[in-house]
């Protein structure tokens, strides 16, 4: 598998790394017709989806329901993913707020979504307005090209202010938490794989001077076991924990590779703005990291496949049943296990440094459909399925932590 990786990344390919999993590693040619010299054989092969295939721009999107809106069919660019954040906060005026994080690198606003019942709705029979809530934190696509994920964190909070009345509807859930949902944590990445690059990974920071190359690693950036190394994915095995591959690409950090850590943590503004924004919200419990692809939810530690989470035992019984809940919806199967083990070792995750930093104890890494046929060209027609299956595991996550599920 290491060779495999060498051959790819190497500059006379021309080929780029898709996703790697334990079995297999899927990559990207940028001549349809090129092939990697194997001695193993392909699976198989798909041609990248235009962007202006994907997108369909239509007013009157109906957000006053979450079953007959028709935003939730397609793609977005940046500028309708702002516009949906501000037509929810003017449709549900007690339960969004929107907050602004900052700017990217580009200067662009960084925007969150505060969805909680509003006041006037607490003081209703059966509710206290001094009622402490539990924080529960979604995070989008981090990596410009995931734009599953950002899709699901909208769905996610257009779900969390619909009518219970409704199908996958999680309102009823703002009774016990306030969910803090940031669709886009890279506004300049997202903008660029529309305009550019569908494929780009990075945000899009200029990292130096002489620099022929821009972009850090948001997901290696963050302030917990950060290291300034830039080196193909690690697979490490359960019984060394440093790999030939670690030994030998331990070198000085690449601005042109896309798994660029940055000069220091925090470095990329947007992670900091994240982070500092973190840092102001109340009683967190739960933290998730919507990514692409692999049907796999990931507990910690990313950083090492050997250290274990003091609280693995809760953070495995919960990711069980939320693989199950999600299995119920669809049939669409995911695995579960520490993110390391299950994608491989990567130092300054942002789900590291939610539950070790942060104190969020069921923070948990999202890989959402599928397992490679389409991967980061995942059909926009099933952007609503795999809306409808988070809204699941969501849901049985919050009744975990608020321990309603065996109220039930």
């Amino acid at each position: 598998m290491e060779g495999l990786l060498r051959i790819a990344e190497g500059a006379e390919v021309h080929a780029r790394v898709w996703q790697i999993g334990p079995s297999h590693v899927d990559i990207y040619f940028e001549d349809a017709a090129q092939r990697l010299d194997l001695s193993i054989p392909e699976v198989g092969s798909i041609a990248l989806d235009n962007p202006e295939d994907l997108h369909l721009y239509s007013k009157g999107w109906n957000l006053s329901s979450l079953s007959n809106s028709t935003y939730h069919s397609v793609y977005h660019p940046l500028y309708e993913v702002e516009d949906f954040m501000q037509e929810l906060a003017t449709t549900f005026p007690n339960n969004v707020e929107l907050v602004n994080l900052g700017h990217s690198a580009e200067n662009r606003e960084m925007i969150a979504m505060r969805l909680s019942r509003g006041t006037d709705e607490l003081k209703r029979p059966g509710h206290s307005s001094t009622t402490k809530k539990t924080g529960f934190v979604i995070t989008g696509a981090q990596h410009a090209r995931e734009w599953i994920a950002t899709s699901t964190a909208l769905y996610l909070a257009h779900a969390l202010v619909t009518d219970t009345i409704e199908d996958f509807a999680l309102s009823s859930w703002l009774d016990y938490f306030d969910f803090y949902i940031i669709p886009v944590p890279n506004p300049d990445g997202y903008v660029y794989t529309w305009d550019n690059d569908r494929l780009w990974y990075k945000n899009r920071q200029i990292v130096g001077p002489a620099e022929r190359c821009v972009g850090i690693d948001m997901n290696r950036n963050w302030g917990y076991k950060w290291k300034a190394k830039s080196r193909l994915p690690s697979l490490t095995d359960s019984t060394n924990e440093t790999s030939t591959l670690d030994t030998l690409d331990a070198l000085e950090a690449d601005p042109c590779s896309p798994w660029y850590p940055g000069h220091r943590p925090f470095e990329a503004p947007e992670v900091n703005n994240i982070a500092n924004f973190i840092t102001t919200l109340p009683s967190l419990k739960a933290y998730i990291d919507l990514r692409s692809y692999g049907q796999m939810l990931s507990t910690p530690f990313s950083y090492s496949c050997k250290k274990v989470p003091k609280d693995a035992e809760d953070l495995l019984e919960a990711g069980l049943g939320a693989v199950n809940a999600i299995k119920q919806v669809h049939g669409t199967p995911f695995t579960t296990g520490s993110l390391c083990r299950q994608l491989y070792k990567a130092s300054g995750n942002v789900v590291d440094y939610m539950y070790a930093k942060a104190g969020i104890k069921f923070s948990y890494s999202v890989h959402l459909r599928d397992t490679g046929t389409y991967g980061f060209s995942l059909p926009a027609e099933w952007i609503r399925p795999v809306g409808e299956e988070t809204a699941k595991m969501i849901h049985f996550l919050a009744g975990f932590i608020s321990g309603r599920n065996k109220k039930v």
